[in-house]
């Protein structure tokens, strides 16, 4: 009896260090998961961030070229007027 109660005894050791074993195991993955979720939300605030830039360089690029349209159009119409003038000039000379 006392050699099946002492087998027993050793048989719950042995779940009870399987146990804390397991525990620490959990423990050490939850620890990994939190700094995974952690890194995983840094990244996605980069992310937010990087979208925002590429919003605000996307708009500064389409006001560049509509500036730049716009200075095309008033370079046209002064091209115009000079040649106008040129003409003008040449014909009041003769």
């Amino acid at each position: 009896m006392e050699a099946r109660i002492s087998r027993l005894e050793a048989i719950v050791g042995q779940i009870g260090e399987a146990v804390l074993a397991t525990t620490e195991t959990i423990d050490c993955l939850t620890e990994r998961v939190d700094a995974l979720a952690i890194q995983v939300q840094h990244q996605g605030q980069q992310i937010q961030q990087q979208g925002y830039q590429i919003f605000a360089v996307s708009d500064a690029v389409q006001t560049l070229a509509q500036a730049q349209s716009d200075s095309l159009e008033q370079l046209g119409q002064l091209t115009e007027t000079l040649r106008r003038l040129a003409t003008a000039i040449e014909a009041a000379d003769h």
